[in-house]
């Protein structure tokens, strides 16, 4: 800064200096409020999401272990049933987590026999149509 050397020097320096503390308070005030506002739990949880979506291996990873978690609870559930052994509940706790991992690791296979499948149920119906057209 420059020497002051009369009182009107001193006045103009005295408003300057207040303007730029007014603007650097008004920016400071922003960032506070952005800091704030980022720091929501509800927010926090956005951007992760965000960020999930963003990430096609997150979300391939995502996918396939969600498709084990169900595929493990409806094995669980088809095995165990309605039992109230404590010895078949476990085997059934085991086979949902044998089954969750197989299908989060392998989940290539896992597509391929779900293809497979699909083109069964959705071939046998139209093969059977064009059997019974020619009859």
């Amino acid at each position: 800064m420059e020497k002051i050397s009369s009182e009107n020097d001193l006045k103009a320096a005295i408003l300057h200096l207040e303007s730029k503390q007014t603007e650097e308070g008004k920016i400071l005030k922003m960032q506070y409020l952005q800091a704030y506002e980022s720091m929501k739990p509800i927010n926090i949880i956005k951007s992760t999401f965000k960020e999930v979506s963003a990430s096609p291996a997150l979300k391939d990873e995502l996918f396939n272990t969600s498709v084990g978690l169900a595929a493990g609870y409806v094995s669980k559930i088809l095995f165990q049933g309605t039992s109230h052994s404590p010895l078949r509940k476990l085997f059934g706790t085991v086979l949902m987590f044998g089954i969750t991992n197989a299908v989060a690791k392998h989940p290539e296979v896992v597509k391929s026999v779900g293809r497979r499948v699909i083109k069964a149920l959705i071939g046998k119906p139209a093969e059977e149509t064009a059997s019974l057209k020619r009859t």
